[in-house]
């Protein structure tokens, strides 16, 4: 499974690549940052934020997108940022028919340390670990799209597992109301 991990965000969007199944060592393909200039134009940064991730797609080819959720903060200035940032990779994705998964940060700081409240230093440094990579990736943003990857590669079987039980679930359930009493 090849997944492209994004840490959205206007300033700073960390983007990473990372390539395994789970219970098997993972590979980084790739790691970065799409930047944008802070006094620029609203549109001219989401223009350029859509650009930089059609750019990794076109490069990397992954077969899912993870997208950290956003969560309300105390500055709405900051969470409409990485809304729109957060929007713009999912439309990136949707356009090419690739899955988009959101996860909270506490989802992936949990998968990649084992502790829902770990900071970015942790985090860094058990994708550093996870990843067999000589220092963690600059900025924390880059780490935390890798993480992103790492929580998706590792929780995508259980979550297929739950989908398809609840199909099944469903199915059968449309089955019995079709039979008679």
């Amino acid at each position: 499974m090849r997944v492209l991990g994004v840490d959205p965000g206007l300033t700073r969007c960390g983007v990473g690549v990372v390539e395994g199944v789970a219970g098997r060592p993972l590979t980084m393909l790739g790691v970065g940052v799409v930047r944008t200039p802070a006094d620029a134009d609203l549109g001219h940064r989401l223009v350029a934020i859509e650009q930089g991730i059609e750019q990794w797609l076109d490069e990397h080819r992954p077969e899912f997108l993870a997208v950290e959720r956003v969560f309300s903060q105390h500055n709405v200035r900051t969470v409409m940022g990485t809304a729109q940032a957060s929007a713009v990779a999912m439309l990136c994705a949707a356009r090419r028919g690739i899955p988009v998964a959101l996860h909270t940060p506490s989802e992936v700081k949990a998968a990649v340390t084992g502790s829902g409240r770990a900071d970015k230093a942790q985090v860094g440094a058990m994708v550093t670990r996870l990843l067999r990579l000589d220092a963690p990736p600059k900025p924390a943003d880059a780490a935390d799209a890798l993480a992103l990857a790492i929580c998706h590669i590792w929780r995508a079987p259980a979550h297929n597992r739950l989908q398809q039980a609840v199909a099944l679930h469903a199915a059968k359930a449309t089955a019995s109301k079709g039979r008679p009493a």
